[in-house]
């Protein structure tokens, strides 16, 4: 049974941000350097020591990673673009079947190989009709270029170039991205002659490989390493200048209507079919006396044969988005019922780790009934979110504009937070005597030191001498939103779990 520790109320809450707010940060400081010096007798690795140097006590340093780049995995459907997914990442996280052109809901993937990270997007999901196969091939292929650094063109050597693989050629060339030509299926030596027909396809040299064996794909990676940049072109973080907001949410919420009132000019088709923008729009405004970079990520236009296509390129395009914005905007359409999909786009900002408001939209079309109805929506499906900042609107009117700059700049602000070392460790020390964890199998797991390893998203790092509970870290997250706000923010933890050395 997991245990919320539950120690919220208002006298409590007002005693401990008081403490905190009177403590002497020199003396905080000097505690903590002894816990941090404490930690020498633990065994750490070398990532524990490049978190801990990070530690800084400048609430103004702001850290965070730099986009990773991005490569991107295209073909026909059924060369073998999943398992060759599953193979690199190590994991079983595409979906793999016989069944050419299965959909899924992600599309990008974490990988990492000799210690350098990237992101992969498997272009699968295709709905493949037998007349119009190239243009869904092609339409796929050239939104997952379009946002790529690198792409690896994946083609079944048992079968050959085809006219589709042809197509698919001509785009990239004209692109003008790194390219690997991978021939799948060779799964042993003597089928090695039959991927040399690939030469005629005019991409240099095919790389043999079997994604469902493994065979050459190190090689493969290693060549891939010596090309990919270290940092993304495409999603690349932008320090300075000003604040980037993505407006997101499902097909026909008002994405782009919001852009238009925003901007003050019909800058973006409005159409009531869903799906009509396709590319990202980024567009300067000045709201609020600030001037901000707005990117519209409505849908894709749908295509003739790419029904289900339409999902995947919407996602693509968000991760694209979110790859390169600081805060996303979600909007909801308060006149239906808050969707599967709603959610889905929610958990992808939470994913991304940017900061997020909530923006119900056509405010002015509910009455008294559908409120209740979407306060209960609420309370049950974004209890995860309660975090947010929420906005009611109306994008065509311009109704309660004005409230979304004040989100904006206090999810951006949370975002953005740093807390000092000896606060922080303060902060755990009163926590864990107001709540000591409970015992787990005769012993009581301890909080060595923690810190802020980054802002953008804040993500603290806790050292322990035992896991702690998920009900455990949960109560620290929501204690860390009682005392220090981070409305507006995801908060990211995490535990390093370390022994004492043996002597």
């Amino acid at each position: 049974m997991t245990e919320e520790y539950d120690d919220t109320g208002s006298a409590l809450d007002n005693e401990l941000a008081e403490r905190l707010a009177n403590l002497d940060e020199e003396l905080a400081a000097k505690r903590a350097e002894a816990l941090r010096t404490g930690l020498n007798d633990y065994d750490l690795d070398e990532e524990d020591f490049d978190v801990l140097s990070t530690v800084t006590d400048n609430p103004d340093e702001i850290q965070y990673l730099p986009a990773v780049p991005v490569i991107a995995i295209v073909g026909r459907p059924n060369v073998g673009k999943s398992a060759l997914v599953n193979r690199i990442l190590g994991r079983r996280e595409a979906v793999v079947e016989d069944t050419p052109g299965v959909t899924r809901d992600r599309v990008a993937y974490k990988g990492e190989w000799h210690e350098r990270k990237f992101s992969l997007v498997d272009t699968g999901g295709w709905e493949p009709d037998a007349k119009g196969i190239d243009a869904s091939v092609a339409a796929q292929a050239e939104i997952a270029i379009d946002l790529s650094d690198l792409v690896m063109f994946v083609v079944d050597s048992n079968v050959g170039p085809t006219s589709t693989d042809e197509a698919v050629v001509r785009m990239l060339r004209k692109s003008g991205k790194p390219v690997f030509l991978v021939a799948n299926k060779v799964d042993d030596v003597r089928q090695e002659p039959e991927s040399a027909s690939l030469w005629s396809l005019g991409l240099g040299q095919p790389w043999p490989v079997s994604a469902l064996h493994g065979r050459g794909v190190a090689d493969l990676l290693d060549e891939i390493l010596t090309v990919l940049p270290e940092i993304s072109a495409v999603a690349k973080r932008e320090v300075g200048g000003p604040r980037r907001v993505a407006i997101l949410g499902r097909p026909n919420v008002g994405k782009s209507s919001l852009l238009n009132k925003v901007v003050g000019e019909e800058r973006v088709v409005v159409n009531d079919l869903a799906g009509t923008t396709r590319d990202p729009v980024d567009e300067q405004v000045e709201l609020g006396g600030k001037v901000w970079r707005f990117v519209d990520t409505a849908g894709i236009r749908r295509r003739v044969h790419l029904q289900q296509g339409a999902d995947f390129y919407a996602s693509l395009r968000t991760s694209a988005a979110l790859e390169k914005a600081e805060v996303a905007v979600v909007l909801l359409d308060v006149t239906e019922v808050i969707s599967e999909q709603d959610i889905r786009v929610i958990d992808l900002v939470i994913e991304s780790g940017r900061a997020l408001v909530l923006a119900f939209n056509k405010w002015d079309q509910i009455d008294d009934d559908r409120r209740r109805y979407l306060e209960r929506e609420i309370e049950q499906d974004l209890a995860h979110v309660s975090w947010a900042p929420r906005v009611n609107i109306s994008a065509l009117t311009g109704r309660h504009m004005e409230k979304l700059v004040p989100a904006l700049e206090l999810a951006l602000e949370s975002w953005d937070t740093r807390i000092a070392t000896g606060k922080f460790n303060a902060f755990l020390a009163e926590l864990a005597a107001a709540h000591p964890h409970p015992v787990r199998s005769g012993k009581q797991p301890r909080i060595l030191f923690g810190t802020q390893a980054s802002s953008r998203p804040p993500t603290f790092v806790v050292f322990t001498t035992g896991f702690l509970d998920p009900g455990y870290r949960r109560y620290i997250q929501r204690r860390l939103r009682e005392i220090y706000g981070f409305e507006g923010s995801p908060i990211n933890l995490s535990m390093r779990v370390r022994e004492k050395r043996k002597r």
